[in-house]
């Protein structure tokens, strides 16, 4: 099959999980220099050599091709051992935000989810973004295993027991055992659609949900983690112009997850400083 090199900014990491052949992987989603969303996979993000380590917000330029056996349009095989990453991140702020705006003017931005699911239905989108009219709530729901079983274990530590799939040097790699995020996330929100009120619940699997959780647990322990969590996601995040970029499951076409959440400033009236997110 063809393959190509193709410039990318990142848009999304999810949180890894264990996975039979590359220990465990990540699924990345970005939109290319022609403003077309696209999903890449599989992504052992963990194992790959620190400068292919990629940031959301950073563009990429590597060596793609369509995959083989994810029919989704998006679903592109990324080949890892040729990642080359620009300097730095697209910087938030005054500054930074329109840069990253720009780079999604090409994308469609749904208003309510029924219309994402019928563009899912008629023409295969498998990637979307979406403006919900208000994000009501986050949901907190202890996971069903809250720790990996011997046969996720097994998985993960596999490529440490073995050759790597890219080099001798990662083989040596001392990777600390991915720790599982004993909580699911949920967002509540609702779209407004011809003055009529629609309520939706997404599943948050973005790696920056993660990465908050496991920071917020050590810095303020197992009972003082959730209220500076939920003031990110239900105060700090909604009060901006907020925009989910929503991702179908490979094995479960019909069913979605918020795969990222954007936080651009809301549009503010002409000469008025909007100052820094940060």
């Amino acid at each position: 099959m063809a393959s190509w090199t193709q410039r990318i900014l990142i848009l999304c990491k999810t949180y890894p999980s264990p996975s039979e052949r590359y220990s465990e992987t990540s699924c990345v989603a970005g939109v290319t220099e022609e403003g077309v969303l696209i999903r890449l996979f599989p992504v052992p993000f963990r194992l790959v050599a620190d400068d292919q380590q990629f940031s959301k917000w950073q563009w990429i330029r590597a060596r793609v091709e369509k995959a083989k056996d994810d029919h989704r349009p998006e679903s592109h095989r990324i080949f890892v051992d040729g990642i080359e990453c620009e300097p730095a991140p697209l910087a938030p702020g005054k500054e930074g935000w329109p840069r990253r705006m720009q780079a999604l003017k090409d994308i469609p931005i749904f208003s309510d989810f029924a219309a994402v699911e019928a563009a899912r239905i008629k023409h295969g989108t498998t990637l979307a973004l979406l403006r919900p009219s208000r994000i009501t709530r986050l949901e907190i729901k202890p996971a069903a295993n809250p720790e990996w079983t011997e046969q996720e274990k097994a998985k993960l530590t596999r490529l440490q027991q073995q050759s790597s799939l890219f080099s001798e040097e990662e083989s040596k790699r001392d990777v600390a055992l991915l720790e599982k995020i004993p909580f699911d996330f949920y967002y509540h929100y609702e779209c407004e659609v011809g003055g009529e009120v629609r309520s939706y619940r997404h599943k948050l699997v973005d790696w920056e949900a993660g990465a908050l959780y496991r920071k917020l647990r050590k810095q303020h322990g197992p009972d003082g983690w959730e209220e500076p969590f939920r003031s990110k996601f239900e105060r700090d995040l909604p009060s901006r112009d907020l925009l989910l970029l929503l991702g179908t499951i490979h094995r479960f076409p019909d069913q979605w997850l918020a795969v990222s959440v954007f936080s651009p400033p809301r549009p503010q009236p002409e000469n008025q400083d909007q100052g820094s997110l940060f």
